[in-house]
């Protein structure tokens, strides 16, 4: 319940209870029933934010990690309430202090990430002191927060992101909105791309659209760090993201 929702519901009870003493001096009634719509009123009120998904976003240790978060709330695609969990700011602040200079720097990126999304105007950041001691792992704490908060929860977790869903839990995930927002190729398109390094398969060369779209190119191997015109065959859409898969159409350019 926010502040707002408090302040409506007495003003609607001192409303009618004026009402009913204005227009009924010499009972009760009126004030009682100004009292039972009041208190009707209140209750719909109650009902429906309960019934509705709240704007709370609970945010994991993956996504702030990640930082394209606030990014992506500078565009105002995401807006409203976050909460930042205190067991995972816990954890962010276990892993800046990690003898692991990766994870070091990671937990750092991810305490920069939460210092940007404060700094937002159009966010509002709070760090939630509920706590679950009986669970021992950040991820089923993460589920409880969500659930009680009626919140949706925010992740680049994979295996999160599913046992979220089995158990009905809203999920926000920023690789899904990656993929959304890449281009778009269909079979038959030509592009020009650039080989940047050798394929898995013999003979094959990969390199990248601008969104970061892997591109594999049959019998490009031999254009390594060469400009090329390639004809799309076909589109693969994985959990991991879009992998594009074409053929050379012409020479190559340096």
């Amino acid at each position: 319940m926010n502040i707002f929702s408090v302040f409506i519901r007495v003003l609607f009870i001192i409303s009618f209870l004026l009402l009913g003493y204005k227009f009924l001096p010499f009972s009760g009634i009126g004030a009682v029933l100004g009292g039972l719509v009041a208190v009707g009123l209140a209750g719909l009120e109650y009902w429906w934010s309960g019934n509705t998904v709240c704007g709370y976003k609970v945010l994991d240790t993956s996504v702030i990690i990640d930082g394209r978060i606030a990014d992506i709330c500078k565009t105002k695609f995401l807006e409203g309430s976050f909460i930042v969990p205190v067991f995972v700011l816990r954890e962010l602040q276990r892993i800046s202090d990690s003898t692991d200079e990766l994870k070091r720097n990671r937990g750092r990126r991810g305490l920069n990430t939460l210092a940007d999304l404060k700094k937002n105007p159009g966010l509002k950041v709070q760090i939630s002191n509920q706590d679950f001691p009986d669970v021992p792992v950040v991820d089923e704490k993460l589920l409880r927060l969500t659930k009680r908060l009626k919140g949706k929860l925010v992740t680049n977790d994979i295996n999160l992101n599913k046992v979220a869903g089995l158990q009905g839990i809203p999920v926000l995930n920023i690789n899904d909105l990656s993929n959304a927002v890449k281009t778009v190729v269909l079979p038959g398109e030509e592009m020009m791309i650039r080989i940047v390094k050798e394929g898995k398969e013999p003979g094959q060369g990969v390199g990248y659209l601008e969104d970061g779209t892997m591109v594999v190119v049959e019998n490009g191997r031999q254009l390594l760090n060469q400009k090329q015109v390639v004809g799309v065959t076909s589109v693969l859409q994985t959990a991991a993201g879009r992998m594009v898969f074409a053929k050379r159409k012409s020479t190559g350019q340096g």
